[in-house]
């Protein structure tokens, strides 16, 4: 694939990301995605033969924007809390989107479980590496229930974003992301 169409191709993950977010998967059809990118439905079939490969682009794009971010979690800092600190401002950074459309891994990965068990564990791969690199940071904390913490930490993030989203509620994410970062400093070993 040349340039041009390798750029195309990284228009309709692009806007389909967008789209699965914003709309969700099920609500989005090619129309929807050719209308975004400019694209004829037509050529979509030259870069993607379904709707579930675009689907798993665009996981793979999750998926590297999640590597980054936990890449600049580590550059914070060589503190494991510090570094835990820092991964919650994802929270405050994405708050407006978080609010109007809840969390992008989260949303999608319970929109397909009710669909496709083979999509649905797909999208769970972000979630995979998140919860590895936040074990790491228990481990290296000293926590002999490091898996334990780190889906301890999911869970909370996650339904900071659910009940953001679903009550519309900025204020609630704010105090609950300081609350989150209020646990994080609390964790010590007894």
């Amino acid at each position: 694939m040349g340039a041009k169409g390798e750029n195309n191709r990284q228009r309709i993950v692009e806007a389909a990301d967008q789209l699965f977010y914003t709309r969700g998967y099920n609500q989005t059809s090619f129309r929807d995605i050719s209308d975004m990118t400019g694209i004829p439905r037509g050529n979509f079939y030259y870069y993607f033969k379904t709707k579930d490969e675009i689907l798993n682009a665009v996981i793979d794009n999750r998926l590297l924007g999640v590597q980054d971010y936990l890449r600049q979690c580590d550059a914070v800092s060589d503190n494991p809390r510090e570094r835990l600190l820092a991964f919650t401002d994802i929270l405050e950074n994405n708050k407006s989107n978080v609010v109007e459309f809840g969390c992008p891994l989260g949303s999608l990965s319970s929109e397909l479980a009710k669909d496709d068990a083979q999509l649905q564990q797909a999208s769970v791969r972000a979630f995979e590496v998140i919860r590895q690199w936040l074990k790491q940071q228990f481990a290296e904390l000293g926590f002999s229930n490091a898996d334990d913490r780190a889906m301890d930490m999911l869970a909370r993030m996650q339904g900071i974003t659910v009940m953001s989203c679903a009550f519309k509620d900025m204020p609630f994410l704010e105090r609950s992301n300081a609350e989150m970062k209020e646990w994080v400093n609390q964790q010590t070993l007894n």
